[in-house]
């Protein structure tokens, strides 16, 4: 790995052949290190020396650093070949550097004039400069998560928390102090070199970086993507041919470079060495375009709708309705999402689904494998299950900040669930929408109270502060019992300030820049930087529309960043003059709920988990709804007998006031939620220690 690392120090002042002598140009510096691997002598001009191509490899390099007085060869070894006129060791020492065979002539490759090569790198360097002026523009008008994170000293989610996220399964302990090899960008080499940098700070997928020798010198720190192309374990220049450059500002710092390196990483930990393979395989997608799904009607919560792949980023679908004949209704989602499934689906289980007014298939397209979509966890329904009128906790899929009183209105086959939103539902049920039932957005009655959640009580309900215990009673109604609802609280890894991209799920096709400020057990409430509180969202810890920092950058998904005031401002205006447009639309209608305002401008909206996007206030004339049976009322005395004390029932406390209650309400032990096994277990070492050879 370091053989044969060193200074220029070998006689540059031998002359060259007579048919040679137009190319003479200066000596090389005697400071310009070079990297011999195998060898053979890797240089690189400097802009000012000549170059010229070994007889025997092929390789090309400064031709007053290459052996012999002709500078015929590379090194001794090529020279000693050639001699031996050995067909074998030509053949194997040309595929061992350009991977290519020999051409049928004795010269391997014929030399170029000075001029071409001269031309061609001054073309280069112009090139290098526009590109440097292009970066500038763009940083400084763009969004850099380094600089925020440093300016701020944030500290991101670790990609192992996002298991749908390339690598999330297999990230392994990539940490600080990990060595790697990155081109060196403190260089005026015309070719891309390479350096050993080490892990100052990880932040999901991207690391501060800083090459060794500068030690304690952070001047030259940088960020990278660690997942990006350029990017690979120690060792990997070795094994490729590629040079090994000291950065121009340290190079006076060592004379043996090779030394400090032997020093500096004998021990080290790096990257795996088939890293990059398991990068590129985690981004391969079995979602295709052209393949038909059935997805969450954004107009109408309760019902689906047959929609195509147009276009897939990173996992997430661009899907649009197969009615649209402009192609612009469209929706976005994970090919995680509990929002999509297969054609069929709907039917399968009693889902309410509009029928596509076209008849068949369009060319080309096909209906997506049952195998590709997520699979929801089996439950039995024969025992004892949810029941229609019963009550519960649920996140407001148009609300997501909120968790409000929900009630179960229609039970589906496997396990899944029609709900809605107490005091805010459609005449026709048109707003109702689909959770499974072990969805982490359904909780059981008494969740926020326990959890010091504000819980939202129905609209128009003015027995304030609301109590469970008597809204049953008054509604007649009974609670879903607690140990239906899901329990387990996987080891997720995320806590409270973490930086993340995460999806705005009232506008799914963005993802912004967003924070962790709370959690409850598997429940995160998402803040999104430079908004206020009230554009927040409860999103599950293993959620497909979370992301590691990074993951725009290194899916070609085009970032949101942090809002700054103006653009809250301006937002914030037209959001209430849309909230007055609708008011006034819909006065007099039976809804009346207040909606939450995206903090962009809204077209789409989605739910966390399993169900749909915004109500739709208008009537479906496509559609007329089935008769859904709701609970009928009960009397006070029939639901409830009154306590034998006036203590106010707390769901918190084991000991309630009546044996019914004790059946039908949770008790203190249901709320024990279970810690599961970690997901986060190593799938072994992600990093390869280096060790010296003998």
């Amino acid at each position: 790995m370091f053989d044969g690392y060193d200074s220029c120090s070998e006689d540059t002042s031998s002359s060259s052949s007579s048919e040679e002598s137009e190319e003479e140009v200066a000596p090389l510096p005697s400071n310009l290190p070079i990297i011999k691997n195998n060898g053979q002598v890797y240089t690189y001009p400097d802009g000012k020396s000549g170059m010229a191509t070994c007889e025997m490899c092929g390789m090309v390099g400064v031709r007053d650093a290459f052996y012999s007085k002709t500078k015929r060869f590379c090194s001794v070894s090529c020279s000693r070949s050639y001699s031996s006129n050995s067909k074998k060791a030509s053949i194997l020492a040309r595929l061992q550097v350009t991977g290519k065979p020999p051409t049928k002539k004795a010269k391997v490759l014929q030399k170029q004039p000075l001029v071409a090569k001269l031309a061609a790198y001054a073309q280069y360097q112009a090139t290098l400069q526009n590109q440097a002026k292009t970066k500038a523009a763009v940083s400084v008008e763009g969004f850099s998560w380094g600089n925020y994170i440093n300016s701020n000293s944030f500290i991101a989610a670790p990609v192992a928390c996002f298991k749908h996220a390339p690598m999330g399964t297999c990230w392994g302990d990539i940490s600080e102090n990990v060595r790697i090899e990155v081109p060196n960008t403190d260089c005026s080499l015309p070719t891309k070199v390479f350096w050993i940098a080490g892990i100052i700070k990880l932040a999901g997928y991207n690391a501060l970086l800083r090459y060794e020798g500068f030690e304690n010198d952070s001047s030259l720190d940088f960020w990278c993507n660690i997942c990006g192309s350029d990017i690979h374990p120690v060792g990997w220049c070795a094994a490729s041919g590629k040079p090994l450059v000291p950065p121009r500002t340290v190079q006076h710092k060592y004379t043996n470079w090779k030394a400090f390196l032997v020093k500096r990483l004998t021990g080290a930990k790096t990257l795996p060495p088939d890293f990059s393979q398991k990068v590129s395989e985690s981004m391969q997608y079995p979602f295709k375009p052209c393949m038909r799904v059935e997805v969450v009607d954004k107009r109408h919560l309760c019902r689906t709708r047959v929609a195509v792949v147009e276009s897939v980023i990173g996992g997430r679908l661009r899907l649009v309705y197969e009615e649209s004949e402009d192609r612009t209704d469209d929706f976005w989602c994970h090919m995680h999402s509990p929002l999509i499934h297969h054609i069929g689906w709907s039917r399968s289980i009693g889902h309410r689904f509009k029928r596509s007014d076209i008849t068949k298939k369009q060319d080309g397209h096909f209906d997506t494998p049952p195998h590709l979509f997520a699979k929801v966890k089996e439950v039995d329904q024969s025992g004892e299950w949810f029941k229609e009128g019963m009550k519960l906790e649920a996140i407001d899929p148009l609300n997501l900040s909120t968790i409000c009183v929900a009630t179960i209105r229609k039970v589906l086959a496997d396990g899944f669930l029609m709900i809605g939103i107490d005091g805010s539902e459609a005449a026709d049920g048109s707003d109702w929408f689909c959770y499974h039932a072990t969805s982490p957005s359904i909780f059981p009655v008494g969740f926020c109270e326990i959890n010091m959640i504000e819980l939202t009580p129905p609209r128009g309900y003015t027995k304030l502060p609301f109590k469970w215990f008597d809204y049953l009673r008054e509604t007649g109604s009974i609670a879903a019992p607690v140990k239906l609802f899901n329990k387990d609280v996987p080891n997720h890894g995320f806590r409270v300030g973490m930086k993340l991209e995460a999806v705005d799920l009232m506008e799914p096709r963005l993802i912004c820049v967003a924070t962790v400020t709370r959690i409850i057990h598997r429940l995160l409430r998402i803040h999104f930087d430079g908004w206020e509180e009230e554009y927040d969202q409860w999103v599950d810890c293993e959620s497909p529309d979370l992301y590691p920092v990074g993951w725009c950058q290194l899916t070609g998904y085009q970032l949101q960043p942090p809002a700054s005031q103006s653009s809250r401002e301006s937002q914030s205006a037209s959001s209430k003059q849309k909230k007055k447009a609708k008011s006034q639309q819909y006065k007099g209608h039976k809804k009346k709920r207040k909606m939450p305002v995206g903090k962009k401008p809204v077209s789409l909206s989605s739910l966390p988990m399993t169900g749909g996007v915004r109500r739709s206030f208008s009537g479906d004339e496509e559609l007329t709804p089935p008769p859904y049976r709701t609970l009928p009322a009960q009397t006070a005395l029939e639901a409830f007998p009154p306590p034998s004390t006036s203590r106010e029932f707390r769901p918190s406390l084991k000991t309630v006031t009546t044996s019914q209650l004790k059946e039908e309400l949770l008790d203190g032990e249901d709320y024990s939620f279970l810690q599961g096994a970690s997901d986060q277990e190593s799938n072994g070492s992600a990093t390869f220690y280096i060790k010296q050879e003998p």
